[in-house]
């Protein structure tokens, strides 16, 4: 079974029929063919981070994207400091 996806306009119209009309998440979820987990799901996601919900595919909200690069970066520096390691056990080495 392949994942659906759904555009940003319909979650948003989908939070709105509960949060606006009234509607109950497990009868909108079944008006809508969807399960009610991921209707709730995506109602929380308004409340938490209002203008960067429901992303869309490879968009990254503004702090997922500063994670990446730090883990980037503490990637860097974990190599860089290894190898200033194995230059410092090399070079005491030699000189004794």
């Amino acid at each position: 079974m392949t994942r659906r996806k759904y555009s940003r306009e319909f979650k948003i119209e989908a939070v709105k029929l509960v949060t606006e009309r009234g509607v109950s998440i497990a009868q909108a979820a079944r008006d809508l063919d969807l399960v009610d987990r991921v209707l709730r799901r995506w109602a929380s996601e308004p409340a938490a981070a209002p203008t960067s919900a429901f992303p869309g595919n490879g968009l990254q909200r503004a702090e997922q994207a500063e994670i990446a690069t730090m883990k980037k970066e503490v990637a860097q520096l974990k190599a860089e400091r290894d190898i200033l390691k194995k230059a410092g056990a090399y070079f005491a080495r030699e000189a004794t």
